[in-house]
């Protein structure tokens, strides 16, 4: 009973010491006056100045546009390259996954670097090209390690049954080993997009002028003095992302649901 007690409060203090900050953040995004410090009224004209701040419109639409080009050129990419070193003889995938995890663990400001000086020495010019690179470069390593899994998981029978059963290789690729290995790639392109859209020092480093994600642009205003417009964009995207995890986890619900009553129609 107390060891219940005590796992209940300390949850409860994590959760607290885990959102406070947000919960903060969102309180005054509706505060009338700029100050951080003390709630004067309730306004939403900072919600009606973000969406009139065409820096910030423009920048979250490079940011979207980035992320959704290089993680699926990340997917399709990391997606070839796992089904490729899964292929391999036990030495070599072992040499490969190591040089998989190098991306990973590397810092975040080498790369950057590294990709900002390579960008310069063959001449190509910054802007949406070398911020889709670098983030297509970085994001192939975690669909790799998505992917993996499920192809390890995988029946290495069930493509030789399919060609038993009339397929040809291309049709039983894609009617059996990519089916399988589906909630992989996707789980991977979700997370290169997250991955995308959150980055700041890679993409800091390889970004132009006229291509600056949200990220950056945020940096800029910040190194002034924090705008209660950017809390209110914090506010926007928790909400976005709460929502879809709640529509998401209702969907498995349902799901979970209609299974359990057809197998109980089923007996």
């Amino acid at each position: 009973m107390k060891n219940g007690k005590f796992a209940k409060t300390y949850l409860g203090l994590f959760m607290a010491f885990l959102y406070a900050p947000i919960g903060v953040l969102i309180v005054f995004s509706f505060n009338q006056s700029k100050s951080r410090s003390v709630f004067t009224g309730f306004t939403f004209d900072w919600y009606a100045q973000l969406f009139q701040n065409r820096m910030i419109l423009q920048s979250l639409g490079n940011t979207l546009i980035v992320a959704a080009i290089s993680s699926v050129a990340a997917t399709l990419l990391g997606t070839m390259a796992a089904i490729g070193i899964n292929s391999m003889n036990k030495r070599m995938k072992s040499v490969m996954m190591n040089l998989t995890y190098v991306p990973v663990i590397n810092p975040e400001i080498v790369t950057g670097v590294s990709l900002m000086l390579l960008f310069v020495f063959l001449r190509i010019k910054f802007g949406f090209t070398t911020l889709i690179l670098a983030h297509i470069t970085f994001n192939v390593s975690y669909v790799i390690l998505n992917v993996m899994p499920k192809l390890r998981q995988m029946d290495k029978n069930i493509f030789d049954a399919a060609l038993d059963l009339g397929c040809t290789p291309v049709k039983a690729f894609f009617k059996v080993v990519i089916y399988e290995i589906m909630p992989g790639i996707v789980a991977g392109f979700l997370t290169a997009f997250t991955f995308s859209v959150d980055d700041f020092v890679i993409s800091y480093f390889t970004t132009g002028v006229t291509s600056q994600t949200l990220p950056i642009t945020i940096y800029s205003m910040t190194r002034k003095k924090v705008s209660p417009e950017i809390n209110a964009l914090s506010t926007v995207i928790f909400v976005v992302v709460l929502t879809i995890l709640l529509l998401v986890n209702l969907n498995d619900t349902r799901k979970s649901k209609n299974q359990l009553k057809e197998r109980r129609a089923s007996f």
